[in-house]
């Protein structure tokens, strides 16, 4: 083990050195020579502007506004990759244009709730949604806050973000009213987090008129300008939006162009002798946010006829924009010639059949039938299902997800996951039920069936106990694993709000791996086991809003605690007694800008030793279709043995992930415009034989993949150094 540990340790100061070597090479970034010919913004002028922007990222405590929207869809090139692309619009051959318009309604609250509603809809598209050109987060574009596009990306206008961006001075124009200074903003390196463009800012009240920027973040680029309202009440808010998105993925380049024009309803303004911080301070005492997601609650799709846009839209469409419409209900014309085809040969048959079982195992499926409900799952053959951890191997997983929501807000979901691990080579599969059958209580009926890790028997305890802490090793001692297959059936209520109780029961059934008659002389073949379970949840200040009949939690500033109590009982076959507590509280905060820091402690034991038993925790196991925080990495351990995770009858633990956007690679610009985040992962483990296991790792996340590197150390030593991948491609 150690001269594997000292050559992982070898390979990780090589690697460091070549990241290290990569930051002193240039790289393409902000020339510092064009930049010293052109003027900078005075430090008078910038303070000003900050200054504002702190004021008026809250000026606009509510409005509603009616939104029209008119997309144009270019497909400039395409292949059949693009058929499989998740949550991709589905195109008719030979079509390169598509239109799309819709009226919607528009919600806004302080400090950044946005609701919007579709009101009515036409469209020249064959059928379903694309998530990659949904524009919802360009409407969150309150440029005064410090982060924007539902915190994706820095505003340049807020001084905290200001250290990552070049302010230029490109002219002034003087008017009655004041001068109007335009800005080049550019970031000091590349990078998905930061926008590069222009603005135009009056120096009457330092309030932006018109910009124009450009981004990246996944597999989008995108350029918006904005025309900001011209009278007193709308000089906040954006009154036209101009939006050109291109997504490139493997030689597939579509690009599409949205238009949208702003009408206010009504505007609401935060009172002038108010503080801000203390205004949002009032703002968040109040928990039901219902107010501000009424639109939600109305999720009717009224469907129009291009007539009754005719009447509605602001600009009438152009003679090109027309024909598109004109050309879609020619194609919706089917003639009695077109029925008569000839008769396919079974070699074409044949061909046909092969690509229709090709396409079935590497498309992605989303169905939403209103009788029946919603069902999607990702493509069966697909290498993004794919991740390599150094203590586990190659893992697979699949995930298949079925809603129903019916009317009354009752929601039937199933979740049938499957994995298999081919460095072990063992097959997992685990089936999730809910049946939420009071939604405004969180009232449900929980159903969970799979089966487990394999585990050995509390009989190794013993030999645990008897080692001393020097010469502890797993290998000298007779582990006679068992394979599990488990039952939860659970009542979920929630007594007030923020306070869940659970009741259920939890049985397992359990056989050895090998039943020889060597091992049968030490413990049984056969184990049941038969435990009514008490789980209580708290969440103190939940904020949340009615959907209708449906309570759904937003999210708290506090953590949430966790008791978990389990009593093994006998009854018929089931015979295992034992006792099982765990405690826990966990958080994910949002610390400034786009910075995100999680962190879970808690501890557990079991009681009522005299019986054999497993030991078999819930907040602390290895799992095999895991889930983290913001990735599958954070949140557990990646460098400890999986035997140490039933090697104790109690446990202290306690992990924490850090993640940024800006960390480490700053000198390296090249790496900021594929690198998404940084991530710091942190863990430390009290149980018997391990006082303490820490564990440090360093991660980066992606839109192609997340990657972690991670250093083990039990008892003072480093023991082990290894690496977790996972593919994060259409998985977001």
């Amino acid at each position: 083990m150690a001269k594997t540990g000292h050559a992982y340790i070898r390979t990780f100061g090589i690697g460091l050195i070549i990241l290290l070597l990569s930051a002193v090479f240039p790289c393409r970034g902000v020339s510092q020579t064009s930049l010293s010919r052109k003027s900078y913004v005075p430090d008078s002028i910038l303070t000003h502007i900050f200054h504002a922007s702190t004021l008026y990222a809250t000026e606009v405590k509510e409005y509603k506004a009616d939104l029209y929207l008119k997309g144009l869809l270019q497909i400039h090139k395409q292949n059949r990759i693009i058929k499989y692309i998740p949550s991709m619009f589905r195109f008719e051959k030979g079509v390169n244009q598509y239109i799309h318009e819709s009226i919607n309604e528009l919600h806004y609250t302080a400090p950044s709730i946005y609701d919007r509603k579709v009101r009515s809809m036409a469209t020249t598209f064959p059928g379903g949604e694309s998530r990659f050109f949904d524009i919802l987060d360009f409407l969150k574009f309150n440029l005064y806050a410090p982060s924007i596009m539902e915190n994706k990306v820095l505003s340049p206008f807020n001084e905290q973000s200001s250290i990552h961006y070049y302010y230029l001075l490109d002219s002034i124009d003087y008017q009655k009213d004041g001068a109007i200074y335009k800005l080049n903003i550019i970031p000091r390196y590349q990078s998905t987090q930061l926008l590069e463009g222009s603005c135009w800012i009056s120096s009457n009240d330092w309030t932006i008129r018109y910009m124009e920027f450009s981004g990246k973040y996944d597999l989008i680029r995108f350029h918006v300008t904005m025309y900001m309202g011209n009278t007193e009440e709308t000089k906040y808010l954006p009154r036209m939006l101009n939006l050109d998105v291109i997504f490139n993925f493997l030689r597939n380049n579509l690009e599409m162009n949205y238009t949208g024009w702003f009408k206010y309803t009504d505007i609401q303004f935060r009172d002038k002798n108010e503080n801000p911080e203390k205004w949002l301070l009032k703002e968040k005492k109040h928990y039901n946010l219902s107010n501000s997601y009424t639109l939600t609650c109305d999720t009717t799709r009224l469907m129009h006829n291009r007539d009754s846009f005719a009447r509605i839209r602001p600009l009438p469409l152009t003679d090109a924009e027309d024909s598109l419409y004109r050309a879609y209900d020619e194609r919706r014309k089917i003639g009695p010639e077109d029925t008569l085809k000839a008769e396919p040969t079974k070699f074409k048959k044949n061909l046909v059949m092969l690509g229709q079982m090709g396409d079935a195992l590497i498309r992605s499926y989303n169905l939403d039938m209103n009788k029946v409900g919603n069902i999607s799952c990702s493509p069966l053959i697909n290498p993004l299902l794919i991740s390599y951890s150094h203590r586990n191997g190659i893992s697979y997983r699949q995930e298949f997800k079925y809603n129903k929501l019916f009317h009354s807000g009752k929601l039937l979901r199933l979740v049938p996951q499957i994995g298999y691990n081919f460095t072990k080579k063992e097959f997992y599969a685990k089936l999730d039920g809910e049946y939420v059958y009071n939604p405004k209580k969180h009232g449900a009926i929980y159903l969970s069936v799979g089966n487990g890790n394999r585990i050995y028997s509390s009989v190794v305890l013993d030999q645990l106990q008897a080692l001393p802490d020097s010469a502890f090793s797993f290998d000298g001692l007779q582990l006679d694993y068992f394979k599990d297959v488990y039952l939860n059936v659970s009542h979920n209520i929630e007594i007030v709000n923020g306070l869940t109780v659970w009741t259920g029961i939890a049985m397992h059934w359990r056989h050895a791996v090998h039943g020889t008659e060597e091992v049968a002389k030490r413990v049984q073949l056969k184990y049941n086991s038969f435990a009514p379970r008490l789980r209580i949840e708290w969440t103190p200040g939940m904020y949340y809003y009615m959907n209708g009949n449906r309570k759904v939690n937003i999210g708290s500033r506090f953590p949430t605690f966790v008791i978990d109590y389990e009593q093994g009982i006998k009854v018929l076959d089931y015979s295992n007694k034992y006792e099982r507590l765990e405690v826990s509280a966990e958080q994910k905060i949002q610390i400034r800008d786009l910075n995100t820091l999680a962190y879970h402690i808690g501890g557990g034991f079991f009681t009522n030793q005299d019986e054999m038993y497993f030991v078999d925790y819930v907040n602390f196991a290895n799992r095999n279709l895991p889930q983290g925080w913001n990735d599958d990495i954070g949140g557990t351990f990646q460098m400890l043995d999986s035997r140490w995770y039933n090697a104790s009858r109690h446990y202290f633990r306690g992990n924490m992930t850090y993640e940024t956007p800006f960390l480490l690679l700053y000198p390296v610009s090249r790496l900021l415009s594929f690198i998404q985040k940084e991530r710091i992962y942190a863990g430390i483990l009290f149980m018997p034989h391990l006082n303490p296991y820490f564990e440090l790792g360093y991660g980066v996340g992606t839109h192609i993949f997340d990657f972690g590197i991670f250093i083990g150390n039990e008892t003072g030593k480093f023991t082990s150094v290894g690496c977790k991948f996972t593919f994060e491609l259409f998985n977001r």
